[in-house]
């Protein structure tokens, strides 16, 4: 019996059953698993096996334990857990954009992917900030995330390569991987999972299709010099040119950003300067739209004045007027890909880290065959 205040006597409270103390004034700290232990009348021993699920406990204890957690409000310390490899780590997507069409399909598919692995999926962007990439890199590896995947074409410069090969070493030494998808692969023997699309091959598709169609005088759209995706893509139109016989015409290459503004402006500038050509090789569907709306504007038909091709394949390319004839990559496959490459990588003893996916062009209503 204690005596309270007022002098009133009171029971003490059961084993077991104290309340919570405060660790700030008027507030209530966190339970902890000693709480649980000694609601539930365990030792801690037994509290932490009931949890881990990995020894034999009695289905009475084991009620016990669980009801003391569900009444205490306890949360398990998922971070102590990870530490312990006794939790599975997140599959953390770093890309540059969340907004972007083809980056949310690739990010679709790593949810999707993790989710059925029963992991939780992370995106962060990095509003193509290098800085803020590494800061990124650095916060999943302190977070002991199973995948870092860094998405999107990147300048194959010296100085990216050895950012790269220092991720790669450093998520590797925490127990990730180090997942690069739309990238080339990185010099030297790196602890690096690499998820490739056929750039090259989407791009001779869609020239070939129209050199085909009797074009010869082909606007190319490009990105910006140097980006990988540019280059490959650039390539594959070179090499439908030199498969036909047609000569490369300089003026007619015109790189730029890939974005619908940037399709608009290059287009108006080559109708301005009075260049020839009946088709347009947009980069991006984004910059075929842009391209569209420059060719409208001067009065000129699509497809009947000027054929068009895009790269992609986003969702609205099949509702536009005319249905765009477009490059399709497999973005959510290459997420989903991605992740299981790189949680399967132990199972698969040394299997192969470094896959390209086919891309595949699909013929609509932008592309008209000159007689």
């Amino acid at each position: 019996m204690t005596v309270n205040e007022n002098g009133r006597r009171s029971s003490p409270e059961p084993h077991g059953a104290r309340r919570r103390r405060s660790n700030t004034a008027g507030g209530e700290r966190p339970s902890t698993i000693r709480d649980v232990a000694a609601q539930a009348g365990v030792s801690l021993a037994t509290v932490s096996r009931t949890l881990a699920g990995n020894y034999p406990v009695s289905a009475e204890t084991r009620a016990r334990v669980m009801a003391a957690v569900d009444s205490l409000h306890y949360v398990v310390n998922v971070h102590a857990k990870a530490l312990s490899g006794r939790v599975a780590g997140p599959i953390a997507l770093v890309i540059r954009d969340i907004t972007g069409p083809s980056l949310a399909h690739v990010a679709a598919g790593v949810e999707q992917e993790a989710a059925g692995r029963g992991r939780l999926s992370l995106v962060c962007a990095t509003h193509d900030d290098s800085a803020r990439e590494d800061d990124l890199v650095q916060l999943m590896r302190e977070q002991h995330a199973a995948a870092v995947v860094l998405v999107g074409g990147a300048v194959q410069d010296e100085a990216y390569q050895r950012r790269m090969a220092d991720y790669a070493t450093a998520l590797d030494a925490a127990g990730s991987r180090l997942v690069l998808v739309g990238r080339p692969p990185l010099p030297g023997d790196l602890p690096v999972t690499v998820v490739q699309y056929d750039n090259r091959g989407g791009a001779f598709q869609a020239t070939d299709h129209l050199l085909t169609a009797g074009h010869r005088r082909v606007l190319l759209l490009g990105g910006t010099p140097g980006l990988s995706t540019n280059e490959q893509r650039r390539d594959g139109f070179l090499h439908a040119l030199r498969a036909h016989g047609v000569a490369y015409a300089e003026e007619l290459d015109v790189p730029g950003a890939y974005t619908r503004l940037s399709g608009y402006q290059r287009t108006r500038e080559a109708l301005a300067a009075g260049l020839e050509f009946t088709a347009v090789f947009a980069g991006t569907d984004m910059v075929a739209t842009g391209a569209l709306a420059a060719l409208r504007e001067a009065g000129l038909d699509v497809p009947g004045d000027v054929s068009l091709v895009g790269f992609d394949d986003v969702p609205f390319a099949a509702d536009l007027t005319p249905a765009l004839t477009t490059v399709r990559v497999p973005y959510e496959d290459l997420g989903r890909t991605a992740v299981r490459l790189a949680l399967e990588r132990e199972e698969r003893l040394g299997g192969d880290d470094h896959v390209v996916l086919s891309t595949q062009l699909v013929i609509r209503q932008s592309v008209r065959a000159l007689s």
